[in-house]
């Protein structure tokens, strides 16, 4: 018994196991994190979690090479396919044959590499500030991606996250910092975006026609102020993307989730509650 947090349930997928947080009940909608260290399932969306719980199995796991799912040791990342694999992987282990995805930054990367693959499997997707369109790696990801363990380069790390730099609370700062120090964390950290780190965020993007072969219903969302990911990232993402709708968002940075987590919730439930209107 354990009363950490971040702690969920460990699924076999891949042939690691991956931990998982699993509340509610009904049609499952997945929650994908995003790429900064020591991030996890649970310290992106432990806000959302709860509240979407009380109308959707809401699943929310920490993808390989990020919190307390286990990257094994010489464990060699394929983009996009070990995240699209582990999380339909997640999906087979609990029985669940479709799912809507709401991903985050490289998480929404994930979701339209999901719907490529197995639109079958994939319902309604919600991209927050996400990868998935060709850019430059800008000074702000640089850092998050090379990220060395100690208090005040997480403070720095999170500074570039948020627009109100009030979020950013000495609380914040120790956890996110204590998560990067678990045994094998950073190294794992690091075998995911080993520099040159161009070449990472390349890949994340699909070809335009693959985009455009998208048929799934999308809702993006991005914080007007992201310092991370350009907005113009999702403009023309929505461009591409047949069912898409784009909401900007002004005061706000990277974690929309977060600095505006009522008005994301409201956006996302809306949206969900679409399909089971029609």
């Amino acid at each position: 018994m354990t009363d950490n947090p971040e702690l969920g349930t460990m699924l076999p997928t891949c042939g690691y196991r991956t931990n998982c947080h699993d509340q509610g009940e009904g049609d499952a909608v997945i929650l994908l994190h995003g790429s900064g260290a020591g991030v996890s399932g649970w310290a992106n969306w432990r806000g959302l979690i709860p509240e979407l719980a009380k109308s959707w199995r809401v699943l929310a796991p920490d993808l390989v090479g990020f919190g307390y799912t286990e990257t094994p040791d010489g464990f060699t990342f394929r983009f996009m396919d070990s995240w699209v694999d582990q999380v339909f992987g997640v999906m087979d282990a609990l029985g669940i044959a479709r799912a809507h995805i709401v991903g985050n930054s490289f998480g929404g990367a994930v979701a339209l590499w999901m719907a490529h693959r197995q639109p079958e499997r994939t319902g309604r997707l919600v991209l927050m500030g996400p990868g998935g369109w060709p850019l430059a790696v800008g000074a702000e990801l640089a850092s998050l991606w090379g990220y060395k363990p100690s208090p005040e380069a997480m403070r720095q790390a999170m500074s570039v996250m948020a627009y109100n730099q009030g979020l950013i609370t000495d609380e914040l700062v120790e956890m996110r910092y204590r998560a990067t120090l678990r045994e094998g964390a950073q190294e794992a950290f690091e075998s995911v975006f080993p520099p040159p780190y161009q070449r990472w965020l390349d890949a994340q993007a699909l070809p335009i026609a693959a985009l455009q072969g998208i048929h799934n219903e999308v809702l993006l969302i991005h914080g007007r102020d992201d310092r991370v990911v350009d907005p113009k990232v999702s403009w023309n993402l929505h461009q591409h993307l047949i069912n898409s709708q784009f909401h900007s968002i002004s005061r706000c940075g990277h974690w929309t989730m977060i600095e505006h987590g009522r008005r994301f919730r409201q956006l996302v439930e809306n949206f969900l509650e679409e399909e089971r209107a029609a």
